[in-house]
């Protein structure tokens, strides 16, 4: 994951997803290397999984911070991935998403570089337009 994130990721900053896979769609737009721009008032899936080192938590957010606190997803012990999916309905066009560490937490998230094998992991983030 370093360089794609910083060797860590402090409560109340957001993960980093810097590189492009697929996209069939128009509506869902990257605006940077952390947040993604739905641009269609509607309904979307959200699927995430970020390799971490140590307990930790993620959130979905939306519109420059609000926390989708039903999306909160975590882990209290381990060194896996976190995985998070959930439905996030958007009421008006040009919402912005992010996968957050939430604030408060106490400690910062150690992105795993090497999860497993020698070959660097990825992060993954999928989000379709479902309505």
């Amino acid at each position: 994951m370093p360089p794609d994130n910083a060797a860590t990721v402090a409560p109340g900053t957001d993960v980093s997803f810097p590189q492009d896979g697929p996209t069939s769609l128009t509506d869902i737009l990257r605006v940077n290397d952390t947040t993604f721009n739905l641009t269609e008032i509607g309904v979307y899936q959200v699927l995430f999984q970020v390799s971490v080192s140590e307990a930790g938590q993620l959130i979905l957010t939306l519109n420059g911070g609000a926390d989708l606190a039903y999306t909160v997803v975590g882990r209290a012990t381990g060194t896996s991935q976190i995985v998070g999916m959930a439905l996030v309905e958007t009421s008006v066009i040009n919402s912005l998403l992010t996968v957050r560490n939430p604030a408060g937490n106490a400690t910062a998230l150690t992105i795993t570089p090497l999860a497993g094998g020698t070959r660097p992991v990825s992060a993954h983030l999928v989000i379709t337009r479902i309505q």
